[in-house]
Parts: C-alpha cells; structure tokens; sequence
C-alpha cells in the first residue's frame, strides 16, 4: 500500500504522464514504429531510468514495493497467456446469432477463470471461423471485445489486470465474488443487444453458401490443469512461493505441449512481451504519483462512489485501466470511513465503483485494456473489417454508454 510522502515534488509525476500518454498515442501517430518491442523498450528506459534513480535517493522501499508488485502481476499474465496458448480448438461451428452468442457468453465466463487475454485469444479464432462466409461482419469483433476482452474478467482477480492489482494491495481474493450481479446484468445486456443485431442482419443476409466444415475437437486439453495450478497459486500461497507455483505451472505446459499446437494457435510471445516491457515502466514511474495521492488525495474532493466511478471509467478508456485503478485505489485509501474492505483502507462502495469501472469501460476504446488491440489485429488479419479508433467509439459510446450509466443508477 502506497502512502504520502511530503518530500515529493509535482515534476516527478511528468513520467508517468508521458508512459501513458506514450501508450496512448504512439499506435496511433506512429503505428509502424511502436509495433517493435525494440522501440517500446528504448522508449520505456529513457523515461523510466531517471524515475529509478530518483527513488533510489528518496526512498528506495518505493522501488522495492514497485518490483514486487511488478514481478507478481507479470508471473499471472505471463503463466495464464502462455498456458492458454497451447489450447486449441479445432474445427468450425455452424454460424447463426444462437452460436455466436453462445460463444460470448462461454467467453465472458472464462475471462473470469483464464483472463481476458487468455480466454481472447483462446476463442476468438473460433468465433471468426465459424463467420468466415458472412458478408457483413464488423459487428463481431466489437462485441466480442467488449463482453469476452473487458466485461467478461470481473469476477477474479485474474481476469483482468486491474483487480489482480488490488489483490496485490489486500483485497481478499475471493472478494470479487460479490460482483457477480454486476457481470450477468452488464454481460447479458451486451449479449442480448447482440443477440438482437446479429439475428436481424443473419435474417437479411439470405442463405449461406454450404460447404463442409470440420468437427470440432480439442487438443492440448491437459493445459487445464496447468491453469487450474496457477489459480490456486494465485489464491492460496503467499508472496514468492505464488510466483513459484506459476513458474512450475507454466514450465510443465512447455514441457508437455506440442510445438505445432502453439503454431496452430498463432501463439508468439510478442504480446506478452509488450506488456512486460510497457508495465515495467509503467509500475516505476507511478511511485511518484501513488505518493502525491497519498498525501494530497483528499483535496481532490472526491467522496462518492458514483464521482469514483465516473472518474475511473473515463480515464480507463483512455489510459491502460490497470494504473488507472491504481491511482484512484490510492485516493479512495485517504476518504476514510465505515465498511472498509479488509486491511486496504477503501470504503467498500468505493471499491466496487472503481473496480466495475475499471474492468467494463477498458472496452470503451481498442487502447482501455491489453487484449483490445490484440483482437483487432487478429480480425484484421484474418480478413474481417474492423472500425477505426474513432469508429470504434461510435459503437462503444452508442451502445456501451447507456448501459454504464445504467450501471451507475442500479448499483452504485
């Protein structure tokens, strides 16, 4: 847990700004360039290594409390995306509303047990398969990102970064659990919405043209386990021995799973490489920030959970929402009152504003979580039309939007 440290000045704050802003704006005005690792790893270090050096002379147990945080939020993704990497499933579904909407809802299930990441790029070559002969398809690769890569991982903290981050600041692990009302009203609302959409353009598409398709059929099943290993991991052991057990998990998949079913999934390790390098940076030059929080936070005037929720959400949309959460997890530790979750210092309606707000409007934008991006490059490159930035936020906003406000009257 971050606390205020009267000695930092407002300057220190500038890198963390310019990672997210980096993150932020770079694909877009520098695609090409920001597409190398290479280049987000120069990037990252000559903002980042200043950061390090000034924290060394202010209080190197800021650092110290970044790595650790750090090294256990990288040993989940890492564990649940390479695991999840040796799963195939082979074959094709018939297309039709029923099935695709089957497939969301299957998704929007195990974002919350294998992550958004992993349960994305698990199901999403499927889900295009089964709709390869459509002719209008840009409406499947927005709802799948919304319910399968954001909405989806609310229920544990591995499902999405955001929430595994407040497991590592002291929510109980199981605490999530109580959200459960939240995910089926918002996942059920996106998959009825599309429900309704995709049967009205199935209907008016007329008749496919048949052709066979192979039966469907998994392999690489015994990656369940694995997984199974680092839940359990995550759950129940403590700092290090955690880590262990998702190393020992993740080295046992390598190990008994075939090269070509890695290849058949498309699996590399630049994606997760990404997130290592950018997250590396990112949990550095945040210190700073976390510390200002922690000292000025109550001056900000925030109190309620519906101004907590708005707050968050609008800058998960635009920020990676995992140190969005962070930063307003920290304000809300200096609000004070009853009902606080465990040994974090949050009001618990707090805690469920920022962390609804944080895991569902990631979808507002392809930049709000990790896997959004990702997906969109997949489609793109199996032939599927997918929006532009802006395009995209047409759909999110018209569709997205009432339901968050919705959200904010029913729960919060």
């Amino acid at each position: 847990m971050s606390e205020g440290h009267p000695d930092i000045p407002y300057l220190a704050v500038v890198p963390f700004v310019l990672i997210l802003l980096g993150i932020a704006v770079l694909p877009l005005v520098a695609h090409q360039w920001w597409e190398s690792n290479r280049n987000r790893l120069i990037f990252t270090a000559i903002i980042t290594v200043p950061t390090v050096g000034y924290l060394l002379t202010l209080d190197p147990h800021m650092l110290l409390h970044a790595g650790e945080e750090y090294f256990s939020f990288i040993f989940l993704l890492g564990s649940l995306y390479i695991i999840s990497g040796g799963i195939v499933l082979r074959g094709e579904l018939k297309s039709s509303p029923f099935v695709n909407a089957g497939l969301l809802a299957a998704g929007s299930v195990l974002a919350s047990i294998i992550g958004t990441t992993g349960a994305s790029m698990l199901l999403i070559r499927p889900y295009l398969r089964a709709n390869r002969v459509r002719e209008y398809t840009r409406h499947l690769p927005i709802f799948f990102i919304f319910t399968v890569s954001n909405a989806g991982g609310l229920l544990t903290p591995l499902g999405d970064p955001p929430l595994f981050l407040g497991f590592l600041r002291g929510v109980p692990f199981t605490w999530t659990l109580k959200l459960a009302p939240e995910w089926l009203f918002v996942n059920g609302l996106i998959i009825l919405i599309f429900f309704v959409l995709d049967y009205r353009i199935f209907s008016n598409a007329g008749a496919e043209p048949e052709y066979e398709r192979k039966k469907l059929s998994l392999a690489g099943a015994h990656n369940f386990l694995f997984l199974a290993g680092v839940v359990a991991s995550a759950g129940l052991l403590p700092l290090g021995w955690r880590e262990l057990g998702m190393g020992v998990a993740t080295v046992l998949s390598l190990v008994t799973t075939k090269k070509s079913l890695k290849e058949e999934n498309g699996f590399t390790y630049h994606p997760i490489e990404e997130v290592a390098i950018l997250f590396a940076g990112i949990f550095i030059t945040m210190q700073p920030a976390l510390g200002l929080l922690g000292l000025h936070g109550p001056e900000m005037g925030l109190s309620s959970p519906t101004a907590f929720y708005w707050i968050t959400g609008v800058l998960s949309s635009f920020l990676d929402n995992a140190p969005t959460y962070v930063t307003f997890f920290t304000v809300a530790q200096s609000v004070g009152g009853e009902n606080l979750v465990a040994a974090t210092g949050v009001p618990e309606a707090i805690l469920v504003a920022i962390s609804l707000a944080a895991v569902f409007m990631g979808a507002n934008t392809y930049i709000g979580n990790g896997p959004n991006f990702m997906v969109k490059s997949i489609c793109d490159e199996a032939g599927f039309t997918t929006p532009s930035f802006f395009g995209y936020m047409v759909w999110s906003v018209g569709i997205l939007g009432p339901i968050w406000f919705l959200v904010s009257i029913i729960f919060l």
